[in-house]
């Protein structure tokens, strides 16, 4: 469940939305260099040799173009009447020792953090981008999930191993995408087979997907801001399905064994249900039968009041967060939208929890246990992790409104059409959509005004150092 993140194309580099968002991240309160002692260890430790070797195994990984940080790779095969699917993560435990200056960083961090302009790493470059990277062509200690599926796509067994891998490509999402979509020959060819049957096991569990697209701002040569849109590319959905099933069958185990830390999220209410129903009549797409995973899963992508239902919806997807547990399972373990338990298992180059969840599934499945620096720390976790997502939401949050004040600051005295998407402060104000350029922002609305109806708005301000626009009626 992506959040909307844009990104600044290399045309804007030197405009003054890239001086705002260089002034963003400056005043960011996260470190953003790594201390001499974390640097050396990322480029000095030496993990231990895996004793399983999986280099004859052809892994592939799918990222998008131009990515370092390779967390993932697979292998995928038929067997029988189903499937083997090998799900490599690297082996960031094996690399960052518990107490040192690395760790310390990492906890100091707890993600990588995005901008519009670049990046904040969870650990050095040294490690991230080469020493733990699923790089091509060379050899890689991973911690492999192997699965055996039916031929619906349901897991019927799967295990964890510590190995040895060479990765034999890094295929990116557009190029993959045209060659399956051509009938070419690709070490992806069953993940459009695959990752249909877990959408198939999605829908029948009850879960949902929010599948925002990504945005892309450039500036055209007469100095005004245009904003390019991206959906997912089917894809992309496909690879993600199976992070999911690989972060479930984590889950399952920690549960089993009564010790770990699952990513949970509680139901919506009836009050948010009943809310978002009443937008997506307004828009004139309304929710009339089925879950809203089900209704999610039946709008049409080309569909202009798409995104506005899609950015509806991400109040349903709120809520999620944390939850340890040593020697007794709580009792909400679930998250929602998957309609499962699930852990953050497939990411630990990039996200702090995944290196803790790792770790206790591999004593888990080795017969082990959990590591006693996992154990000992579970409980520090979800602060970690809330103070990170804060973090990551705050520089998300005001990254786009840069962003969107960008967009609109050609248009300052001009007027715009607005779609209403929400009424706030009983009436007086709404959210709205703009569909050129493509901005969400809130705005003055006429008494009576509902969700749906169309405004007519006069851009007031934009000020891009600030992030903040000003309409008028």
């Amino acid at each position: 469940m992506p959040q909307r993140r844009s990104h600044v194309a290399p045309s804007a580099a030197q405009s003054e939305l890239a001086e705002a968002l260089v002034a963003l991240r400056s005043s960011l309160d996260a470190p953003t260099e790594f201390s001499p002692e974390a640097v050396a260890e990322a480029s000095a430790v030496t993990p231990p040799a895996p004793e399983l070797d999986l280099r004859d195994v052809e892994f592939v990984t799918l990222d998008p173009e131009g990515s370092k940080d390779l967390d993932q790779a697979f292998h995928l095969a038929r067997d029988g009447s189903g499937f083997a699917v090998r799900y490599a993560i690297a082996d960031v435990p094996a690399f960052v020792e518990p107490g040192g200056a690395l760790d310390a960083a990492a906890r100091e961090r707890g993600q990588t953090l995005y901008a519009a302009d670049g990046r904040i790493p969870l650990h050095p470059a040294q490690l991230s981008e080469d020493r733990a990277s699923l790089l091509p062509d060379v050899d890689r200690p991973a911690l492999v999930w192997t699965f055996a599926l039916s031929s619906s796509g349901e897991i019927t067994e799967f295990r964890l191993e510590r190995a040895l891998i060479r990765s034999r490509a890094q295929l990116d999402y557009v190029s993959t995408q045209k060659s399956l979509d051509a009938g070419e020959e690709s070490p992806a060819a069953l993940l459009p087979v695959i990752g249909a049957l877990r959408l198939q096991q999605e829908a029948a569990r009850g879960g949902a997907s929010l599948n925002m697209p990504d945005e892309e701002v450039v500036q055209l040569p007469d100095g005004t801001y245009s904003i390019e849109r991206r959906s997912p590319l089917p894809v992309e959905e496909w690879n993600a399905q199976l992070s999911l099933m690989t972060g479930m069958a984590a889950a399952s185990l920690m549960v089993d064994a009564k010790v770990g830390v699952l990513r949970t999220m509680s139901e919506p209410d009836a009050a948010a249900f009943d809310a978002f129903r009443r937008q997506t009549e307004a828009l004139g797409r309304p929710w009339t039968s089925g879950n809203y995973g089900e209704y999610l899963r039946s709008l049409d992508r080309a569909d202009p009041l798409t995104l506005p239902v899609l950015q509806a919806a991400a109040s349903l997807f709120r809520g999620a967060g944390y939850v340890t547990f040593d020697g007794s399972v709580p009792a909400d373990i679930e998250q929602a939208a998957i309609a499962a338990p699930y852990a953050h298992a497939t990411a630990p180059l990039r996200r702090l929890v995944d290196r803790w969840s790792l770790a206790i599934c591999l004593g888990l499945s080795d017969g082990s246990g959990a590591p006693a620096w996992a154990r000992e720390s579970l409980a520090e976790l979800p602060d970690l992790m809330q103070a990170s997502s804060q973090r990551a939401s705050w520089l998300n949050a005001e990254t786009i409104n840069r962003v969107e004040a960008a967009l609109l600051q050609p248009l300052v005295g001009q007027t715009v059409e607005a779609t209403v998407i929400e009424i706030r402060n009983g009436g007086e104000r709404a959210g709205i959509q703009i569909a050129e350029p493509a901005v969400t922002a809130s705005a003055p609305v006429p008494a009576g005004t509902r969700p749906g109806d169309s405004v007519t708005l006069r851009v007031e301000q934009a000020d891009i150092a600030k992030g903040e626009v000003e309409f008028a009626l």
